[in-house]
């Protein structure tokens, strides 16, 4: 294990809890690295920490290593698709809590039908406006502006 992780009260090494750390933890799953840095830097005057993945295989292994507070996750990736990485997390018992934001280019009407049925909290269509993509995650993490 690396130095970076921190002991936990029970003695165990392992990642922060949800509990335990000071700043909301942002996943940008994208498998486009130019999405997530717009997406980063959209959300760069927020207090947040931010990891990132690749494709939906390192995003799946980050939500159940990190437990992050909110990801902002692509549909089309490579590995698994946002759709199953959202059902999974649904469905996993204690995850059920990350809030999840889609971000697609498959077409707002089609957004509207699939995003409750996998459980997304929301979704924005690509390309999306940096300040929606900004009031989107400040509500769902309850950050006050």
């Amino acid at each position: 294990m690396s130095s970076s992780k921190k002991t936990k009260k029970d003695g165990k090494k392992g990642r922060q809890t949800q509990e335990e750390r000071q700043k909301p933890l942002i996943l940008l799953a994208d498998d486009d690295m130019e999405i997530r840095f717009l997406v980063k830097t959209s959300l760069s005057t927020l207090d947040c920490d931010f990891i990132e993945a690749s494709d939906g295989a390192e995003a799946l292994e980050l939500i159940l290593l990190e437990s992050p507070d909110l990801v902002v996750l692509d549909v089309m990736m490579p590995e698994l698709s946002g759709w199953e990485i959202c059902q999974y997390v649904r469905e996993k018992e204690g995850y059920q809590h990350i809030k999840i934001l889609m971000l697609t280019a498959i077409g707002q009407e089609v957004n509207q039908l699939t995003a409750p049925l996998y459980g997304a909290d929301e979704y924005l269509d690509k390309p999306f406006d940096v300040m929606e993509i900004l009031n989107r995650v400040q509500k769902l993490l309850n950050i006050i502006p």
